[in-house]
């Protein structure tokens, strides 16, 4: 990101990426909050992926998140484009894997920016983008027995 000299506080961030990870443990809202703080950003936005109880008509027991061995690598590149395209001051983003439960957080991403509107749409271009792009894959469990594999990307 490129000093704008709008404002002798708006200099570009060092690194705005501040926390990227996929973890086999719950996730933390307050983290990922705390990461992206910066005193230069007038607007953050959060989004947390939750674990429902139904897709596709169907209820949703449990269900599974694995990924391929490049997932963090093509993490930090979804991130890196949207810092390109935005005027990010911090970003993070934090996917879990492994078994969980209806109600457990998937996922949390959050973005820091000058102002709301870049900060609502930095955030849902991470979002979007992690879903599509990293090689992340979800098996559902429904309560009838049955199961799918649902591909992030």
């Amino acid at each position: 990101m490129a000093p704008t000299h709008d404002h002798p506080g708006e200099q570009a961030a060092s690194d705005p990426v501040r926390l990227l990870a996929i973890r086999d443990t719950p996730l933390s809202v307050d983290e990922i909050f705390r990461a992206v703080g910066d005193d230069a950003a007038g607007g953050t936005a959060l989004f947390v992926g939750t674990v429902r109880n139904h897709d596709g008509g169907q209820d949703v027991g449990a269900l599974g998140y694995s990924c391929h061995p490049s997932a963090q690598d093509e993490l930090r590149r979804v991130a890196e484009k949207v810092v390109a395209e935005f005027p990010v001051r911090a970003l993070a983003a934090v996917h879990r894997v492994g078994d969980l439960q209806v109600g457990d957080l998937a996922v949390v991403v959050a973005v820091a920016c000058p102002h709301r509107a870049e900060a609502f749409e930095a955030c849902r271009k991470l979002i979007d983008d992690l879903k599509h792009e990293v090689p992340i894959w979800k098996n559902q469990r429904f309560s009838d027995g049955t199961e799918e594999w649902v591909g992030a990307c």
